[in-house]
């Protein structure tokens, strides 16, 4: 399907939901506590490298200490996330910045509260790093770097898990960098777990993959022809934010307030303990995982981090230029600026 024609769709069936949402989340917005005392905030349940942040920080006792308790409500397809936020049936989830403004734009009413994923600083480990692209040497044995793709004849597929995510963004910036056409690729959607052995049996050129799975890659022969580094962005190359309803964070600040602190101190040791993480996740989920995500270690929410996202949907005609400002999709309500600390 054609990209734009897609991009029109997605986001006309957001405006759809977020005006039925308008009418029936307000049936959903009061949540009532439980007999242990635990304010229960709904979210999805993930099988997959996302899960990290809520296995630890729960398995650590960090939500149990502000009075939380995450109520799981069953895995949910990608681009059913938002609407299941809108509609009530889930309170909380994260998405990265092109998400969160195409739902907006389309009078969504939720709002960013704090950060989740970023790039690593360069010195880091680059395994840390936000996504990595592969291509079948066997394939493709001259291809070693991104650049390459330009010299290669016809349309290239390139798996991605849904639109309007890390991956097209990210995909769409080094494209640019390095020259090759944008009108060269072909997105086939698919979970970064299935875009190995797609790569492996040809269904696709390229795969953009994230942490968990770059093992995996390695072990399928698959040959790295580029990193999120190489898109210059830094920090913002990985940046996502959790997300609730406009109504439930007016309602219940202090809720807000405890769910920011307690995740945040969740991904401080996941930062300090990638291995034991990536080893929870495993056990948990039933399928190896052997990295995990980089988070940041403050609370800050930075809206030039955004921009270069509204920016990528406004060049391709995703939003119209000026409709939506990073200031639209994010609360400084919670941000204190303090250091995340597991102790």
């Amino acid at each position: 399907m054609n990209r734009k024609r897609t991009n029109r769709i997605t986001l006309a069936v957001v405006i759809a939901l977020a005006v039925a949402a308008g009418i029936s989340c307000r049936g959903h917005a009061k949540n009532v506590e439980r007999h242990n005392g635990l304010f229960p905030i709904k979210t999805i349940s993930m099988k997959d490298c996302g899960l990290a942040p809520w296995l630890v920080t729960e398995r650590l006792g960090f939500f149990k200490q502000e009075g939380i308790e995450i109520v799981y409500t069953g895995e949910t397809q990608p681009a059913l996330v938002m609407p299941s936020i809108l509609n009530g049936n889930n309170d909380v989830s994260g998405d990265h910045p092109t998400g969160l403004a195409v739902a907006r734009a389309g009078g969504a009413k939720i709002t960013g509260v704090v950060r989740s994923t970023i790039d690593p600083a360069p010195d880091l480990d680059p395994r840390l790093r936000h996504m990595f692209w592969y291509v079948n040497p066997k394939k493709y044995p001259n291809v070693k770097t991104f650049a390459d793709l330009k010299k290669l004849p016809g349309r290239l597929k390139f798996s991605t898990i849904t639109v309007n995510i890390c991956v097209d963004f990210l995909t769409n910036k080094l494209a640019e960098k390095y020259g090759v056409p944008l009108d060269k690729i072909e997105w086939v959607t698919m979970p970064d777990i299935q875009a190995i052995q797609a790569l492996k049996q040809g269904l696709v050129d390229i795969a953009g993959v994230h942490p968990p799975f770059y093992k995996g890659m390695d072990d399928a022969g698959a040959v790295k022809i580029a990193d999120s580094l190489e898109t210059g962005l830094g920090p913002a190359a990985g940046v996502s934010y959790y997300y609730f309803r406009d109504d439930f964070i007016s309602r219940y600040p202090g809720v807000v307030r405890g769910f920011v602190r307690a995740i945040g101190r969740g991904q401080a040791w996941i930062d300090a303990h990638p291995e034991l993480t990536a080893k929870w996740v495993s056990e948990a989920i039933g399928v190896p995982v052997t990295a995990s995500h980089y988070y940041p270690l403050h609370n800050d929410v930075l809206e030039s981090e955004i921009d270069p996202w509204i920016a990528d949907l406004e060049k391709h005609k995703v939003l119209p230029r000026g409709k939506i400002h990073a200031a639209d999709l994010v609360t400084h309500r919670f941000e204190t600026h303090e250091l995340f600390t597991w102790n």
